[in-house]
């Protein structure tokens, strides 16, 4: 079947599988996009994979076998639909889809046009760095901020991209992880700390005097959250940005009251699809904003990715995403190689 569309599907618990469907013939308003490459949530999909949360929570309602994984994609519109007006055939896009070889794009979802200049590789990027930029907008930062991110997967390196984008004074960049603190350090943070939570607080606090003024929790592991809430200074914020799948694990710390803490929550369905004068930095806006600042150099992805598969190769991938995860910064799959 010379059109058929290849997938990655979890068909079960610690079970992955390339599909084959029919082909994708868009409708009114959709157009179809060839992939080129794909980019996999270490974190969200390990979870979803491992079935790694907790009964009754927003994971166990949304995941289900055959579950399809992925959400930041790149790739070449291959055909249009009546009423499509934003893009035209051959142009490229990135695209909010699952791991697959052609996707359907209808008229609600994001696509940000992909500027010269910027390559595939780093625009595959776009849709995990909107989802940092909630987060970082949920932080209100101000200039001269001293800042701690907790977790340098995939989001947790651009959120201290972004920290430092928007002024911090310093950032504190923390991670088990050697490489990925010292992509981090590379990319701009000012100190890595390639510790535990517990002991980058006592190190953070020594080097402030008093903690951080904003704490990113991008870890995903509960008993991170009591230590990100006593590493943050009087009246200071913790932006909780790690959707943890045991949220009945996570503590509180008795800084929340004695400090006077803020607690702010950030998910990737918070951005906007349209902008409003209410809602101004709507999913479209931010994802032109993080092109902008891969064209000016002021961002880095590219050196995020830290591994690349073929889509055959995904039962060996997902192993590595399930097994050896801090050795990640970035997977990507490559389409082309279909």
């Amino acid at each position: 079947m010379a059109d058929a569309v290849t997938s990655i599907v979890f068909t079960g618990k610690d079970q992955v599988e390339l599909r084959t469907g029919p082909a994708l013939r868009p409708g009114p308003g959709e157009f179809t996009v060839r992939l080129t490459a794909s980019l996999v949530s270490a974190g969200t999909e390990g979870i979803c994979l491992g079935r790694l949360f907790e009964p009754g929570t927003h994971w166990d309602q949304w995941v289900s076998y055959p579950f399809s994984p992925g959400y930041s994609a790149v790739g070449t519109v291959e055909a249009v639909g009546d009423d499509v007006h934003r893009v035209r055939v051959g142009d490229r896009v990135a695209v909010r889809s699952p791991h697959a070889s052609v996707v359907v794009v209808g008229a609600e979802d994001d696509a940000h046009l992909v500027p010269d200049g910027i390559s595939d590789e780093e625009a595959v990027w776009f849709h995990l760095a909107t989802i940092a930029q909630v987060g970082v907008r949920r932080a209100e930062h101000r200039l001269g901020d001293t800042v701690a991110v907790l977790g340098l997967g995939p989001v947790g390196q651009l959120a201290a991209q972004y920290a430092r984008i928007s002024g911090a004074a310093e950032v504190f960049a923390v991670d088990l992880s050697a490489h990925r603190t010292r992509l981090a350090v590379d990319n701009g943070a000012h100190t890595g700390l390639t510790c535990s939570a517990a002991e980058a607080r006592e190190a953070v606090v020594r080097a402030t005097g008093e903690g951080v003024d904003v704490v990113y929790d991008v870890t995903g592991a509960a008993p991170v959250f009591s230590e990100a809430l006593r590493m943050t200074r009087k009246f200071g914020t913790v932006v909780v940005l790690g959707d943890t799948g045991t949220p009945g694990a996570q503590t509180l710390a008795s800084e929340l009251i004695v400090n006077g803490l803020t607690v702010v929550g950030a998910h990737d369905m918070h951005g906007a699809f349209r902008a409003s004068p209410q809602a101004r930095w709507s999913n479209q806006r931010m994802g032109e904003l993080f092109f902008r600042y891969l064209a000016r150099g002021e961002m880095n992805t590219a050196s995020l990715n830290s591994h690349v598969f073929t889509p055959g190769e995904a039962e060996e991938a997902y192993r590595l995403v399930r097994a050896r995860p801090s050795d990640l910064s970035g997977l990507v799959f490559d389409w082309t190689a279909l």
